[in-house]
């Protein structure tokens, strides 16, 4: 039996148009190419190597490289774009119907409701980038001591407060109780605390943004996993896209480069057997929300050369599966997540061919995967592809 599948969800890393993307307002994105057309050419020979130019071709990639490693793309069958639903639906749950989202701001009765619960008066209530937001209310969240409401084209709540006027421990407190009053119809996949600091002119947000969500409403294959007594050991952004569910291990990190050094360190240290996974939130959050594909593809080159000692350093019985959970093309005139196919690659030590894996109709093709993988069984609504990786 296998020992460990270190999992890796590059966040925001689509790979071309669904064919409902424009159900979406995404036709036409393809997040990989047009990264690579606007900052390449991008060379990624480690990645190449295990196939992803053959998902995808790109600007800048070697066509006469060769492949060791399986290779396809997963359409996302929920009806969102989000990460929450993405990295349920890479677990094995599919949902049915897409979270709530808020292109007017929230409606009084969430507003009175929050306002009711905490005793505070808000400012913002619309959607907003981040930083723009911030530094457009900034000023004011610091005269008035009122906490900075937005959201985005995803289904969250946000609230933005300056650590010298909110202290993380009352900001956090806020956001679980705005995550009690998120429910129902107003349940939004997340509620997320903004910290910021600085002076008016100079305000940054600090790394301690903590991310509020519903718990998955069924199984996933992390439940499954920990009932058979296998570690569940995540890295970073996935503990709480899961509500901290199904984990025997939560590992902090506050970016990509944090993250790859805490998932190296897993690789080395002998963990039990099971399933290893981590999201690198920064291609999402500082450069696909930001509209900068030159730092998107920086970060690309980054992981790709940290990826040659992790490939040489998987042991007999290690497996390696990269992925992503959504698009978020940075050269497209909004900042949202875009409705993309996602790349699967996959490696495992002795694989000295090329396998194509296709286009697989779901992201539950990966939960399959690992689930042969640690005979558990059949679980969820995908197809295993884990004979093709290990005949191949």
């Amino acid at each position: 039996m296998t020992r460990r599948v270190f999992l890796i969800i590059l966040d925001g890393l689509g790979v071309g148009d669904l064919p409902d993307a424009a159900e979406f307002g995404d036709g036409g994105c393809n997040t990989l190419a047009h990264v690579a057309a606007a900052a390449g050419p991008l060379s990624l020979p480690h990645l190449e190597s295990l196939g992803l130019a053959r998902v995808q071709p790109f600007a800048g990639a070697d066509p006469d490289r060769a492949v060791r490693g399986a290779h396809g793309r997963m359409a996302e069958r929920s009806r969102g774009k989000d990460s929450t639903s993405g990295h349920w639906e890479l677990a094995g749950l599919v949902i049915d119907r897409p979270f709530p989202v808020y292109p007017d701001g929230f409606p009084p009765a969430v507003i009175d409701e929050l306002a009711r619960r905490s005793g505070r008066r808000f400012l913002g209530n619309k959607p907003a980038s981040g930083t723009a937001i911030i530094a457009e209310l900034g000023e004011e969240h610091l005269a008035t001591g009122r906490p900075i409401v937005y959201t985005s084209a995803d289904s969250v709540l946000q609230v933005a407060a300056h650590v010298d006027v909110m202290p993380l421990p009352e900001l956090y407190a806020f956001c679980e109780m705005a995550r009690a009053v998120m429910r129902g119809e107003h349940a939004v996949s997340r509620v997320i605390a903004r910290p910021f600091a600085g002076a008016p002119g100079a305000f940054a947000r600090t790394p301690d943004r903590r991310d509020f969500s519903l718990p998955p409403p069924g199984e996933t294959l992390l439940d499954r996993l920990l009932a058979a007594g296998l570690a569940v050991v995540g890295v970073g952004k996935v503990g709480d896209l899961f509500a901290h569910r199904g984990f025997s291990r939560l590992v902090a990190s506050k970016g990509n480069a944090e993250g790859m050094a805490r998932f190296a360190e897993l690789l080395g240290a002998g963990e039990a057997p099971g399933l290893h996974m981590i999201n690198l939130v920064d291609f999402d959050m500082l450069w696909g929300h930001r509209n900068d594909p030159a730092g998107f593809a920086g970060g690309l080159r980054a992981f790709d050369d940290w990826l040659a000692g992790f490939l040489a350093g998987l042991g007999p019985a290690d497996r390696l599966l990269i992925t992503a959970d959504h698009g978020n093309d940075p050269t497209t005139p909004g900042t949202d997540h875009t409705r993309e196919w996602v790349p699967v690659l996959a490696a495992r030590p002795g694989l000295t061919g090329a396998v194509d894996l296709g286009r697989r109709g779901t992201f539950a093709d990966l939960a399959a995967t690992m689930a042969e993988a640690f005979a558990l069984g059949s679980f969820g609504p995908g197809r295993s592809f884990w004979r093709e990786l290990e005949e191949g």
